[in-house]
Formats: structure tokens, sequence, C-alpha cells
């Protein structure tokens, strides 16, 4: 059902990387959005729930993010008899003791939000199983900046790139590109490495508290210089694990490295695998969080076979198109369509 209200709709977030100006961006054109990243407003959390208390909004999206920014601007909008979507990102809750007080609290907003907007089929099941049904739950998936992720790499960058990590023209590159946190998997890599017994170069690109026992540390990169970055690397590697705060979401890396044709090695504990994007054996392989000896196995595998990994990322690169800023804000428009709130019919 679509609306002629003139009113805006409010999407409530902790922030706006870059990632997300685009689909931001779009739905807005088709909307009328009205932003309000706490995170980036002197008042915080409580300037977005005051916001959205006092001001008129047609319907509000709002993200998981903030302990007073979600129950209040919940709340709010339910004062003002507007609409509520949430924007779920979670596939399984944190365990700490603050986190599984606010289990209750957040498994109602889960249960009585008029839509659900979620990351991949993996946030579905969660939020189905919370909401009891799967009726207006909707899915946008994760995307990033595709032209230039996408963007064709030349020889020459490509080379550099490779010459940046220390690799040999001719020998196998696996590419770490994140955090270099414990979440992420950056020791276990480490040790998986060496026990693959391979010639070649593991490089991380990130920086953070964990330093690696083995491979070359290149530090934070620039977003301009990954593209040739992920076409150098015969494979991406994100071998995330699970710890009482934190379970991977998503994995934007994953989309980027798979846009120049890069095929992945992921663990289960990955967003992208679990919701879909990854799939073993045909665009990388998916191994079990924290087995060591698996993400070594996977790691030779692709070293042993060039031509496997060829295949792989020629998947890779066609299954990773649909992930586009156009289907995260579609996504969301059937969101508000099913609330009523929509200014034209979702595509």
């Amino acid at each position: 059902m679509t609306t002629d209200d003139p009113r805006p709709v409010a999407l409530v977030t902790n922030t706006v990387p870059d990632y997300r100006r685009e689909p931001f961006r779009l739905l807005n054109e088709a909307e009328q959005v009205e932003v309000i990243a706490w995170a980036d407003r002197p008042g915080g959390q409580r300037d977005a729930v005051k916001r959205i208390a006092s001001r008129d909004y047609r319907a509000v999206i709002a993200g998981l993010g903030g302990r007073l920014a979600l129950p209040g601007v919940y709340a709010a909008a339910r004062r003002r008899r507007i609409p509520f979507v949430l924007w779920a990102s979670l596939w399984q809750h944190p365990t700490t003791l603050v986190h599984r007080v606010s289990r209750i609290p957040t498994r109602a907003i889960y249960k009585r939000a008029d839509a659900v907007v979620a990351y991949g089929p993996h946030v579905t099941r969660y939020v189905a199983e919370k909401r009891g049904t799967t009726s207006g739950i909707f899915e946008a998936p994760q995307t990033v900046d595709a032209d230039h992720f996408g963007r064709s790499v030349t020889p020459r960058e490509r080379a550099d790139a490779r010459a940046n990590t220390g690799a040999h023209p001719d020998a196998f590159l696996a590419l770490f590109v994140g955090r270099l946190v414990p979440e992420k998997g950056v020791e276990l890599l480490a040790q998986a490495w060496e026990e693959a017994e391979i010639k070649g170069t593991l490089a991380f690109a990130g920086s953070g508290p964990v330093k690696p026992t083995t491979g070359t540390v290149l530090g934070a990169m620039a977003k301009v210089a990954l593209p040739p970055l992920y076409a150098a690397a015969d494979v991406l590697v994100l071998p995330s694990i699970r710890t009482a705060t934190f379970t991977e979401p998503w994995g934007l890396v994953v989309n980027e490295a798979m846009l120049q044709g890069t095929p992945v090695i992921t663990s289960d504990a990955v967003g992208a695998a679990a919701g879909g994007l990854v799939q073993h054996n045909r665009n990388g392989l998916i191994t079990p969080a924290g087995d060591t000896g698996a993400l070594a196995n996977a790691i030779r595998t692709l070293h042993d076979d060039p031509a496997r990994r060829e295949t792989l990322g020629h998947n890779a690169k066609r299954d990773v198109a649909s992930y586009t800023p156009q289907a995260w804000a579609d996504g969301m428009r059937q969101a508000l369509e099913h609330v009523g709130a929509s200014r034209q019919e979702a595509g």
C-alpha cells in the first residue's frame, strides 16, 4: 500500500559510513528520508529520541544500535502512532550480562515492530524465531561501492599491489582485510597459515591490537588502494569467530573482494556465509569457526589448485553482482509499503 503523505521517513542509525551513502541517497530519492545519525549529533542518543518524539514522520526506521536510542525511539514512535520498522543485523544475541538483561525488551521490539528489514536470510531466520512468524520481514542485502570495488584494475596496478605485500609475482597470495582484533580470527589465520606449510605470502591489511605471528602487516589501507590489492590476491580469508559480544553480522570485505573476482574463505560465523553470498565450493570455501586445521586445509586446497581458484573467482564476481545499493533501497521500500508508508510501489 502506497501513500501520498508529504511527511518524511525518519531513519535512525548510529552513524553514516561511506558505504551507506549511496543506499541512503537512493532511499531518500524514492521516499524522502531524514537520516538521524545519533553518534554524529551533539545530543547523541537522547537527541535522536527527542527528535522522534517531537517531529512528524510517516514512518520510523531504526537500527539495533544504542542502548537508549532503540528502546527510546521505539517508544516515541508508538506514542505518536507512527509505523515502526526495525532494521535488524544480529543473527545471534551477545551473551554478556548486560546483553542478557536486554534480551526481553529487545525481543518485544522484534515481535511488535510493524515490519523488520534484515541483512539477509540468516537474520530473517533469527528474527522469525523472535516474532513467531515470517510475516512482515523483508531483506535489504548488504552492499558496498560496486563502481569503486568492481572497477577494472590494470596489470601494472595489480603488480604493484603484489609487490607491496612482498609476494613474488607468481607466488600464492592470501589476504586478510579488516581490524586486527581477536574476533576477526587474526591469530587463528596466522596459525593456520603456518600449519598449511605452503610457499607463498600471507598479508594483513588493517590495524589493531593483535600482532600476527606470521605474514606481512600492511597497516590500514586507503579505500583507493583496495581494489588492486583484492585483484592481486589469490584468495581473501575472513575466519571470524564468535565471542560473548560479537558475531560477524556480514563482512563487507567479502563483497569487495568478490567484485574483483577473488574467491574467499570464510568461517561459518561470518554473516556473508550464513546469509548465502558465500557458497561452499561455488564461489569460495566455508570452514567451521575456530577450526585451525580446517582453515589450513582450505588454504592448502586453493594453493594447490589454480583452476579451482579461477572457477570460484568467476562465480564470485557473478554472484555478488545483485548486491547493489538499489537492491538495499528496494528492500527498505518493501517494508515501508507493508506498513502503508511508501510513496511508490517497491520494485
